[in-house]
């Protein structure tokens, strides 16, 4: 393998965990940093997609007792049984319209400009629904993903569709939105968190499907090198989240979608940086 394609499917792989489960869009900084890093292509949209699952087995790992729990009860515990169920309601919207609508996304949206307006858009939003909540009369209702009902699931699925659109966010999408419905931050969480594992594994699997006419065994090095980064970064990643939430809101991440927004289209229109698609 390559030493400088190792470097930046490392470097990217870093990117993925560092941003899949803040609420700042790993798919946009992947974007832009291959963008940046000059690693493009039709196969590295498909690394991009393949390393989220790296980032997904480190929620896997951070959560193993409750998830052997839950698949422990699926047939006996009624508790188990309707966590499992409002997982794979919260799935199907964007399962669904990903499966509909993917080929003209990657054909239209992914690129930096599109990136870069859904970053300001996203905080935007991000900045609005925290001012919102600190209004006592919208205070959260559900303060665990055990009390969720499958309509709370439903609806926080159908946010999470958004994120199709890349720079958005799934888990800002999924947690802003599970808040704008009644989620309390720590709720809100940890169920972007849950259902990024049937998300992302979805997405890596259909993705290698479809595209395995790109891919031949030489890939396997480079693939390799972006999950386990992804793995690692993401790891600690949501274990810093957890803590930080607990005595902080979203305000600050808002701000840095803003700002990085408007600095790629800054850069971007004053040809201080060519962006490539």
């Amino acid at each position: 393998m390559d030493g400088i394609l190792a470097l930046k499917a490392l470097i990217m792989g870093i990117v993925e965990g560092l941003t899949e489960f803040l609420p700042i869009s790993s798919t946009g900084h992947l974007i832009l940093a291959g963008s940046l890093l000059n690693f493009t292509g039709e196969k590295i949209k498909v690394f991009e997609i393949a390393i989220q699952a790296g980032a997904m087995l480190a929620v896997c790992w951070e959560y193993r007792t409750r998830i052997a729990n839950v698949l422990a009860g699926l047939f006996s515990d009624a508790k188990a049984q309707k966590f499992a169920i409002n997982l794979a309601i919260a799935f199907l919207p964007a399962a669904v319209l990903g499966f509909l609508l993917n080929k003209k996304i990657k054909a239209v949206l992914f690129a930096p400009i599109p990136v870069a307006a859904a970053f300001i858009v996203g905080g935007l939003i991000i900045l609005w629904v925290e001012r919102r909540n600190g209004n006592a009369k919208t205070a959260a209702r559900i303060y665990s993903v055990d009390e969720m009902t499958a309509l709370d699931a439903f609806k926080v699925g159908c946010a999470q569709a958004f994120a199709l659109i890349p720079g958005t966010s799934r888990s800002g999408a999924t947690i802003i939105g599970g808040m704008l419905f009644g989620l309390s931050r720590q709720a809100a969480t940890e169920f972007s968190f849950f259902l990024a594992i049937p998300t992302l594994f979805a997405a890596t699997f259909y993705s290698l499907y479809k595209e395995r006419a790109l891919l031949s065994a030489a890939d396997f090095p480079l693939f390799g090198v972006g999950t386990i980064a992804a793995f690692v970064s993401a790891f600690f990643c949501v274990r810093w989240l957890l803590r930080y939430i607990s005595s902080h809101d979203f305000t600050a991440f808002a701000w840095y979608r803003i700002v990085f927004g408007v600095i790629i289209l800054a850069t971007a229109y004053s040809g201080m940086v060519a962006w490539v698609d």
